[in-house]
C-alpha cells in the first residue's frame, strides 16, 4: 500500500472514550485509522521524502515544547462544516505548528484555512449537519476532557480505510 499523505499529529488517547463512536460515525479520518489528535501539520513531507534529516528537524522543534496537561472544556464549530473540542491551553499546540511552519515553510492545511493556526480536536467532519448538533450536545456532559500531551506522532497513509500508520513518534521533554 503506497502511502502517499503523512501528517504530524498530537495523540489524544484520553479522549477515546468520549470521542471514539462519535468520531467513527462523523469523521472520515477515523476510518483511515488516524486516532483521536489535535493536528500540529497537515500535510507534511510527502513519506517517500522522509528521512534522517526530515526527522531531526522535527525533534529539534518538539524539544523546544515540554510535555503539559491539556483541557478540552468545550465544543466549538468552524462555520457548520466541522465539530471541535477546544484545547487549553493552545499556546504550546501553536508553538509545535509553528515551529514546524518555519522549518519547514508548510501551511496548515496548505494555507486553506488563513494563517493562523487554531489547535483542535475534530469529532466531525463535513457530517449532516443535524446528527453533528446531537453529537455535540452528546459532547458536553464529559467535558472538560483531561489530557496529558507529551509526544508527537509522524502518522503516512492514502485515502484507503485504515492504511495510516505510525512512521515515528517524538517525546515532549
Amino acid at each position: 500500500m503506497e502511502h502517499r499523505l503523512s501528517a504530524l499529529i498530537v495523540p489524544v488517547p484520553e479522549a477515546e472514550p468520549l470521542v471514539g463512536r462519535l468520531r467513527a460515525e462523523l469523521d472520515t479520518a477515523a476510518a483511515l485509522g488516524v486516532p483521536a489528535h489535535v493536528t500540529v501539520m497537515f500535510p507534511f513531507v510527502p513519506p517517500a521524502d522522509v528521512d534522517d534529516k526530515v526527522l531531526a528537524v522535527v525533534q529539534d522543534v518538539v524539544a523546544a515544547v515540554p510535555a503539559f496537561e491539556a483541557r478540552f472544556p468545550r465544543v466549538e464549530w468552524f462555520d457548520e462544516d466541522v465539530v471541535w473540542l477546544a484545547p487549553e491551553p493552545a499556546a504550546p499546540f501553536v508553538a509545535l505548528a509553528e515551529g514546524i511552519r518555519a522549518r519547514f515553510g508548510l501551511e496548515p492545511y496548505e494555507g486553506a484555512h488563513g494563517l493562523k493556526v487554531i489547535p483542535h480536536l475534530t469529532v466531525g467532519h463535513r457530517a449532516p449537519l443535524p446528527r453533528m448538533r446531537t453529537a455535540a450536545a452528546e459532547l458536553e456532559p464529559g467535558l472538560p476532557l483531561r489530557a496529558h500531551v507529551g509526544s508527537v506522532r509522524l502518522m503516512a497513509g492514502s485515502d484507503v480505510a485504515g492504511s495510516w500508520t505510525t512512521v515515528a513518534e517524538f517525546s515532549l521533554p
